[in-house]
């Protein structure tokens, strides 16, 4: 029956009713309707290198273009997973428009199982967009995201999950400025469709960032930046590979496509009935290098003066404890007992 439909489809498309797709060019390459292609992109420095591997889906009706990164962080493991299982889940037969996929961005801190930061130049990848084209290798990869892909993009999504320390709670999230109304209404579109039960609101009024001159750092933030509707996931926890986070990135994926009219078939959507708004953040931080010992959980809900953990020296002896500053849902706290100082051990959100 299927094969069946696609056959209706194709026919459907030859008969006129429908404006054909024409090739994408990507990296001098034509992707041809109705198909998609394997790029693995190489990024040398002169004395490192790495590469990004990427694929494109080209459907067979003229559309728009969705930009979707995976892996910015290497060692969150659950959207990488949710991107391969894409490559698979998007027939590029039954689509309209274009989608460049990075299933990978941090490739050197997914092989170096290194947390937050790549092993090669020890920069945060989500911490340095733009990027630079002259740069380190992080900087490099920055920047060919950027300019090769965001660049290209009518919407945007970056997936993450909760690094190697951290309990998170499952949630979308886009970015919002009340100078850029309708970008940012349609991000928050975007992030409802997704189908997650909560929704952060990232409000960048204020932030530097946003100033033409001045740096985004994060990848979803340089899409927005340049007035592209922004999204994030954040699905996963502590690089744990759970397979229901997995699945669940993918079926959000397929739920957005739905939503923005790239399926040319009806997708069963995984939209959340009553979603609860996320517009403002507490975060807690640690006054002291040592070991933290948490008290509760990601997506307890927390009353101000609740204990969330204490930090000791490392013979111990406790030198603070963390309590909650305001009431709400515990959206990410630190599970494992290193801790520095200055870092955040605690994320609280205030429900609206």
């Amino acid at each position: 029956m299927k094969r069946e439909i696609r056959l209706i489809i194709g026919l459907w498309m030859m008969s006129g009713f429908a404006t054909a797709q024409s090739s994408f060019l990507f990296q001098n390459k034509d992707v041809k309707a109705g198909t998609k292609e394997y790029f693995s992109i190489p990024i040398i420095d002169g004395q490192d290198s790495t590469a990004i591997p990427v694929t494109v889906f080209n459907g067979i009706e003229d559309g728009e273009t969705l930009g979707i990164t995976a892996g910015v962080h290497g060692y969150e493991y659950a959207p990488i997973l949710g991107a391969q299982k894409l490559i698979h889940a998007i027939n590029p037969e039954e689509l309209k428009g274009v989608i460049i996929l990075v299933q990978l961005a941090g490739l050197e801190s997914f092989l170096g199982r290194s947390p937050y930061i790549s092993p090669v130049d020890g920069k945060n990848l989500n911490r340095s967009f733009p990027g630079k084209i002259n740069g380190t290798i992080t900087e490099r990869v920055a920047n060919f995201i950027s300019e090769h892909i965001i660049s290209r993009a009518d919407y945007f999504l970056d997936m993450h999950s909760g690094d190697a320390p951290e309990d998170l709670m499952k949630y979308s999230a886009y970015y919002s400025n009340s100078d850029m109304p309708e970008v940012s209404a349609k991000g928050k579109e975007m992030a409802l469709s997704l189908g997650f039960d909560h929704v952060v609101q990232f409000n960048t009024d204020g932030k530097n960032y946003v100033e033409e001159d001045k740096s985004s750092l994060y990848c979803t933030a340089e899409a927005f930046k340049r007035g592209i509707p922004s999204i994030d996931i954040e699905c996963g926890r502590m690089g744990i590979v759970e397979q229901d986070a997995v699945e669940k990135i993918a079926g959000s994926v397929l739920s957005l496509l739905d939503y923005l009219g790239f399926l040319l078939l009806d997708n069963e959507r995984a939209v959340s009935d009553t979603p609860i708004l996320i517009s403002q953040r507490i975060y807690s931080s640690s006054n002291f290098n040592g070991m933290f010992y948490p008290a509760k959980k990601a997506g307890d809900y927390v009353i101000k003066g609740m204990k969330l953990g204490h930090v000791t020296d490392y013979f111990g002896a406790i030198l603070q404890t963390v309590y909650a500053e305001e009431d709400g849902l515990l959206l990410m706290i630190i599970a494992t007992p290193p801790i520095n100082k200055g870092e955040d051990i605690a994320v609280i959100a205030k429900v609206d």
